[in-house]
């Protein structure tokens, strides 16, 4: 008796598509891990790997356009870009980090690897929660317009969601203070940050060992390294810097979580190699931290509008593709 070939959900044949792709990808990042012996090596990689994890985002996003249409690759686009215009902040961040604790070569590729893996953990939970907490706080319809605009109205009535206005106000905020206010550079003191403080009230820590494990075994007591709270720190802030960036994707896609959550995935698992290309040249983009500002902003507003008057994700996309070549250009031209 033949069997009916029935065709897969195109839905679930992304989310497969995605786990085997993001599965495989990972495991060769993994191995490739293990073969670096030394920071030359190490830098090789990057630029492989970089070109790597962008291209198969471009893939993914190509493949998401023949299943899903032109809406989800723009959608899923814009999503990778922003998370990967925010992620420089943590590069600068993450390098600060290993400078002071004297973090280097294939130390600094274990950690970050853990790191975000621990990422794609804390991502999921924000990003289905966020989407569950939006699909909660619409506001009942109001008032009712006449000729309406490109807004995101029900029957002919503005609808508003308070999660995402509350987001949108947040990162418009941000974002101008970014742009406008000059904030004083300080040397931090990694030691007294929250994710230090928090291993050693509650682990035992050998905090003067140079181990490359994350914990060891000392006559019959298992002790933590400082690698391991180098690693909680790193967590911690990533955890901080996804207040801004996983708001800002919501107003991408609020109601389809794998969008956003299979874009900041492949945005973050770059960001190891992109790391070790731009460590030792953070100081060429000094104006792409403007270029950051200006989009968090745009996104805060885009956000707080949605409801009276709805910017197309195509022109989103645009926004955020030409902030970021201006602001790369720029910081090229006057670094020279």
């Amino acid at each position: 008796m033949l069997r009916t070939f029935v065709p897969m959900d195109p839905n679930q044949l992304l989310v497969l598509v995605f786990a085997l792709v993001v599965t495989a990808l990972m495991l060769l990042d993994i191995r490739s891990l293990f073969r670096i012996s030394t920071d030359s090596d190490g830098n090789k990689n990057a630029l492989r790997w970089t070109a790597v994890w962008i291209g198969t985002a471009m893939l993914f996003s190509a493949f998401v356009y023949f299943e899903k249409g032109f809406e989800k690759f723009t959608q899923f686009q814009s999503a990778y870009w922003i998370e990967q215009s925010l992620s420089v902040d943590n590069l600068f961040v993450f390098l600060l980090v290993f400078k002071f604790f004297k973090v280097t070569g294939k130390a600094q590729h274990k950690i970050l690897l853990w790191g975000i893996l621990g990422a794609m953990v804390l991502r999921a939970i924000f990003i289905f929660t966020g989407t569950w907490l939006i699909q909660l706080t619409y506001i009942p319809p109001f008032w009712k317009f006449v000729n309406p605009p490109h807004s995101e109205g029900v029957n002919g009535f503005y609808q508003i969601n308070a999660v995402i206005t509350v987001f949108g106000m947040i990162l418009l905020y941000g974002g101008l203070k970014a742009l406008f206010v000059k904030e004083k550079e300080e040397a931090t003191d990694f030691n007294q940050s929250f994710g230090a403080k928090f291993i050693r009230k509650y682990f035992k820590v050998l905090t003067k060992d140079d181990s490359d494990q994350f914990w060891l075994r000392r006559n019959g007591k298992l002790f933590f390294t400082r690698l391991f709270m180098v690693l909680f720190i790193i967590e911690t802030t990533d955890l901080l810097f996804a207040i801004d960036s996983v708001p800002a994707i919501f107003s991408i896609a609020p109601d389809d979580p794998f969008i956003l959550y299979s874009s900041n995935i492949f945005a973050i698992f770059g960001l190891r190699s992109m790391y070790f290309l731009l460590a030792n040249s953070l100081d060429k983009f000094s104006k792409l931290k403007y270029g950051i500002a200006f989009i968090l902003a745009f996104i805060g507003f885009k956000m707080v509008v949605a409801p009276f008057y709805h910017i197309e994700t195509v022109h989103s996309l645009l926004v955020i593709l030409v902030t970021l070549t201006i602001s790369i250009v720029t910081s090229l031209r006057t670094s020279s």
